[in-house]
């Protein structure tokens, strides 16, 4: 019988307990805060508050505050953090949501960073399965699709689309990098997505993570 060391028992627990626990933090977070809707434009009708308006949710690059992801958006977006505090640590979460007027869709980045005990010993896979199922889970939502994939510089991930029982369909690619946790994500309707399949392809494929320096 080979004995498995005791600190590799204690570190399959930590990540079957914790692991869960983490996601679902993500994804109750994300769900909670964004829908796939219609904003009211804040400038008046006429031409010059159309153009107004275009050059305020034109397509621009967006570098994240910290540094290390990069992608395009509809404008600048809008940014949620918070911590959770749970027994193992800290959690820390931060939601980027972008939502063009006159369409209902959000763009949504979205990411926490795990303590770094968990993060050096962490199955990469294990954490993007596990962030799959919760994501169905806590948005009562059927599987379309997944595929395996990778980020341009590497990272493993992992591609899903789903829609839940209001008809909302999320296409969500998953990586994990460097002790984080990336969603990238857009939420929209059936009748809105057969317009916008040349803006949702380019989104996701924007995305870059960008290293620790």
């Amino acid at each position: 019988m080979t004995l498995v060391p005791f600190t590799k028992l204690r570190s399959q627990k930590y990540i079957r307990g914790y692991l869960p626990l983490l996601t679902a933090v993500l994804i109750c977070a994300n769900f909670a805060n964004v829908e796939a809707r219609s904003p009211r434009p804040k400038t008046k009708p006429g031409a010059k508050a159309d153009a107004a308006l275009m050059e305020q949710y034109r397509w621009k690059l967006f570098n994240a505050p910290d540094g290390r992801f990069s992608v395009l958006m509809p404008g600048k977006p809008k940014v949620t953090a918070q911590t959770q505090k749970t027994f193992m640590g800290e959690i820390n979460l931060q939601v980027f949501v972008a939502q063009p007027p006159k369409q209902d869709v959000a763009y949504v980045v979205a990411f926490n960073d795990f303590p770094d005990s968990y993060g050096q010993m962490a199955n990469p896979e294990e954490v993007l399965k596990n962030a799959q199922e919760m994501a169905l889970k806590t948005t009562q939502s059927e599987l379309l699709n997944h595929r395996t994939i990778r980020s341009s510089n590497g990272h493993p991930g992992r591609e899903i689309e789903y829609i839940n029982s209001g008809g909302k369909i999320t296409k969500n690619r998953m990586y994990f990098a460097e002790g984080r946790l990336y969603q990238v994500m857009v939420v929209t309707t059936k009748r809105q997505k057969q317009f916008l399949t040349k803006s949702i392809a380019g989104y996701l494929n924007s995305f870059n993570v960008v290293l620790k320096k």
